[in-house]
């Protein structure tokens, strides 16, 4: 009831300033000025209002926050004991994937190709392969060989 009243007073207030405003001959500012104070009559109307004061109010509501935001708490210290323990993912597990060499997904794996695959650009195919025959007999004469082929096959 008092914040219906409080509402009510307040809506009021702005439509008297809108119309001060709209007297001195600024309608624009009048207009917004009067839409902004039908406002808080309009969320009185429609029950939000009561809504939010049922919801601010009572002390059972305050305590579920108080309990949701103890169990996020809850989980987030036990993310952290867990990691620390060497839980999923921990210290222990990372060790042994280092000590049994287990690093490389396929360490036989061939380098990758500077070709789209599709046989359109047969000259870039014979650079790169020019390239890798310069790299296989002994250390590559200019590091950026493989960027300035790149460069070529793109025409720049």
């Amino acid at each position: 009831m008092l914040t219906s009243t409080v509402c009510a007073a307040v809506s009021a207030a702005g439509l008297g300033i809108a119309a001060i405003t709209a007297y001195r001959k600024r309608f624009l500012a009048a207009l917004r000025i009067a839409a902004f104070s039908l406002i808080p009559i309009g969320l009185v109307m429609t029950g939000v209002i009561d809504w939010v004061t049922n919801i601010v109010f009572k002390p059972t509501v305050w305590a579920g926050f108080g309990l949701l935001a103890l169990s996020a708490l809850l989980l987030a210290i036990s993310r952290r004991v867990e990691r620390r323990r060497g839980g999923i993912g921990g210290r222990k597990e990372r060790k042994a994937a280092a000590a049994s060499g287990a690093g490389a997904v396929a360490p036989a794996a061939s380098a990758p190709s500077l070709t789209s695959g599709r046989g359109a650009d047969r000259q870039s195919a014979k650079e790169a392969a020019k390239a890798k025959a310069k790299g296989a007999s002994g250390a590559p004469k200019d590091d950026f060989s493989d960027i300035e082929a790149i460069l070529k096959k793109h025409g720049i």
